[in-house]
């Protein structure tokens, strides 16, 4: 048995993750200021599983608290962050202070630990490839030009990440996301990613609201492929991936005319789009070559795009206003 950390468990892909690592038998610590993570996301965990999981209420820029919470853990997945390119771009300092100042305390935090932390696994994003080789799937050695703040303080977090690695003897990985979606993604924000926000509309009798016209492109990935992700991450050996970014995707590009048009194939009725104006930092678009992660992490896609959408529906269907 193990004991992972993961820093804003109580977010929609820290939470998957402890669900995963529960039904293990892992040891969960969850770490989250719930500033943006939900209690109700892993509220039944701590009650079913009370020794098993812990929740700590903090920030990942208190270090006291995280030479508490990191003892004794083997393995971090570093999932706290301002989660927004829109946020960003409004609040550019406090998403600075948050990805990427938080991300450098999180590893100094792993490197204080003196060797007993076996790997530090953190989420990146696609954002940082920007819009440059629109054609092409994006590849981990293609030139970077990110266009948000969002972008930008990613982009620092896998440069310390590689520099802890090298100098510091810190393993670590950094998983550069595609679009994530599935089950406990908040719908609410306003801030909410598009596939909640898609259903959640179309659910409740409501238009998808689509800013642009539509043609824009994305690598929808499901949950399952991401938790998949993490864990290969943790456990090949670290001379194969310390200091390493690696795209996590499907490899596969879908318009959001594609998943209004899917969403209304498995509901049964059409859907009409509302159009509103473009908005900035938003990559035209995105999709990823996941050779890497085929070679390094032995990952593969288990859940395709139009399957993890039904599960995704399904979900929010059953969950009704306990998704909210």
């Amino acid at each position: 048995m193990s004991t992972y950390l993961l820093t804003g468990g109580c977010g929609f892909i820290g939470a998957n993750l402890a669900h995963a690592l529960v039904a293990q038998g892992e040891q969960v610590r969850i770490l989250d200021n719930l500033r943006t993570g939900r209690y109700k996301n892993v509220g039944k965990l701590l009650a079913d599983h009370p020794q098993q999981v812990e929740l700590w209420r903090g920030d990942i820029l208190d270090g006291p608290l995280l030479d508490r919470v990191m003892r004794g853990v083997d393995y971090v997945l570093h999932h706290a962050a301002m989660p927004s390119v829109t946020w960003s771009v409004e609040q550019p300092i406090e998403c600075e202070r948050i990805n990427a100042a938080g991300t450098l305390a999180v590893l100094e935090a792993a490197r204080r630990q003196g060797g007993t932390v076996q790997r530090v696994v953190l989420a990146t994003s696609c954002a940082a490839y920007g819009d440059l080789r629109p054609s092409e799937a994006k590849r981990e050695d293609h030139e970077v030009a990110p266009l948000s703040p969002y972008a930008a303080a990613k982009l620092t977090c896998e440069h310390y990440a590689a520099v802890y690695s090298r100098i510091y003897q810190v393993p670590t990985v950094a998983l550069r996301y595609f679009n994530v979606f599935g089950p406990r993604q908040d719908p609410s924000s306003q801030y909410a990613a598009v596939v909640p926000n898609f259903v959640r509309a179309a659910l409740q009798g409501r238009r998808p609201r689509i800013f642009g016209d539509g043609l824009q492109s994305r690598d929808f990935c499901f949950i399952d492929n991401v938790v998949s992700a993490n864990l290969l991450a943790c456990h090949v050996p670290a001379e194969q991936v310390a200091g390493q970014v690696i795209n996590i995707g499907c490899g596969e590009q879908v318009t959001l005319l594609d998943l209004v048009a899917q969403l209304a194939a498995l509901l049964g009725h059409p859907l009409e789009p509302e159009f509103l104006p473009a908005r900035d930092g938003e990559v035209r678009h995105s999709w990823a070559d996941i050779g890497r992660a085929r070679q390094l992490l032995g990952f593969a896609p288990a859940v395709r795009f139009a399957a993890g959408l039904a599960l995704t529906l399904r979900w929010f269907a059953d969950a009704g206003e306990d998704a909210v």
